[in-house]
């Protein structure tokens, strides 16, 4: 092995693989990415289709990220944010709730909204405080119980969990019976309520785009697929065989090595449609929850709402399935076409396309901030990195590809 040039090869271009490539540089390395499809991003994906901007899911970025505050030039980005609340849909009215110490438009709403306690928008402020001076540190530390729990501890009336955060966080968190972790919960609440969820103007995929294009000397090997990988070489599926010093697998382990840590690792998934139509229900760049107990719908957004790079001409309407009820194809389309217009009032003017994601969140237990470079190691030169290891986030992607980077560098400096 070359200690000043060594072989070190990513596989994945996703957000892990790309702050990997990206740490390696900054040290003086120069990997090489072998990713299985033709563009990078993983599951952060825009599609372009009959000039619209449609995102594979329902995805923001959330503005706090301390990882995505590193990485990213949120300037260039040209970063859209959507209001800091929602508006709650029951029998084709609505009321909106959200945060008016950071958008005043937001207060009267938020005051005169019935389906809210007085009692719960004092819990809702204090929540905000008590996370504003907790550390994302202490907050991994705490002992894990469900969200729901969480919210029952916390005094939350089940009116206000129903109404408001079953929907809400269902649509983040991808079940919706609020069983995902007490720790994410936090850390995503504080992450909205110290920041702005947004999105680029340029779509998702924008995020990725811009990792890849700020990378020098990374050679990316695109349409490349892996068959395994074991120490000191990877085989394609090709049937040829690289030889690498060091490994990072950016990707789902699964298939590629044995024995991988990750073997019983399950996946939350969800559907997300496209519909285009004439007019908005919302002006306002807002999330719109449905709490209806039956319905498939869980949320909706008007992504023209939203200032973006292009359009269609018309309004562009997502809709995300949490539990799709066992419906799909076309039978899924027109069940939801029902609900937009006996909930939401909403004709469409037609389904432009869905996406059907089984791989969309990982399904994490004891979830943690990030992992020290040397948990990343799988094997005397094969690591792993991706937001499978710590927490189904951005976040956590970015740092878990830098500390696997950072474990090669260290490995490199010690021999």
């Amino acid at each position: 092995m070359n200690k000043t040039n060594p072989k070190i090869h990513i596989i994945g271009a996703e957000v892990s693989g790309l702050i990997a490539a990206q740490t390696l540089e900054n040290s003086g390395f120069s990997p090489i990415i072998l990713e299985a499809t033709n563009s990078v991003g993983g599951r952060v994906k825009t599609d372009l289709v009959d000039g619209y901007q449609l995102d594979h899911g329902f995805q923001v970025l959330l503005t706090n990220y301390p990882a995505a505050q590193k990485f990213l030039d949120y300037k260039k980005l040209e970063l859209q944010n959507f209001l800091p609340g929602a508006s709650i849909f029951n029998d084709g009215k609505s009321q909106t709730i959200g945060d008016p110490l950071r958008d005043f438009s937001l207060l009267f709403p938020t005051i005169f909204a019935n389906n809210i306690s007085i009692l719960d928008k004092i819990k809702i402020l204090k929540l905000n405080l008590k996370l504003k001076t907790k550390s994302i540190e202490e907050i991994f530390h705490e002992k894990e119980i469900s969200t729901l729990q969480y919210l029952k501890d916390f005094g939350f009336s089940d009116k206000t969990i129903s109404q408001f955060f079953r929907p809400f966080f269902s649509g983040i968190f991808l079940e919706n019976q609020l069983k995902t972790s007490s720790r994410m919960f936090e850390f995503v609440y504080k992450m909205f309520g110290e920041g702005n969820a947004a999105l680029p103007k340029a779509g998702i995929q924008a995020i990725p785009n811009q990792l890849f294009e700020n990378l020098k000397s990374t050679k990316i090997l695109f349409n490349t697929k892996v068959d395994s990988v074991k120490d000191g070489e990877i085989s394609l599926k090709n049937g040829k065989i690289l030889q690498s010093d060091f490994t990072i697998i950016a990707t789902d382990p699964n298939n590629l090595i044995a024995n991988s840590k990750q073997e019983n690792l399950k996946w939350k998934s969800c559907f997300t449609l496209y519909f285009e139509t004439e007019k908005r229900v919302m002006e306002k760049a807002i999330i719109g929850l449905l709490p209806s107990k039956n319905a498939l719908i869980n949320n909706i957004f008007y992504h023209t709402s939203l200032e973006t790079t292009q359009n269609g001409g018309k309004e562009l309407l997502s809709v995300t399935i949490v539990d799709h009820q066992e419906l799909e194809g076309t039978n899924l389309i027109e069940k939801v076409k029902e609900e937009l217009k006996k909930y939401f009032k909403i004709e469409v003017s037609r389904h432009i396309k869905t996406y059907e994601i089984p791989k969309a969140l990982p399904d994490l237990q004891n979830i943690k901030s990030n992992l020290k470079p040397e948990e990343t190691q799988f094997s005397e030169t094969i690591f792993l990195a991706g937001d499978t290891l710590a927490n189904g986030s951005l976040n956590a992607a970015m740092l878990c590809g830098e500390s696997a980077a950072l474990a090669i560098i260290n490995n490199l400096n010690q021999k």
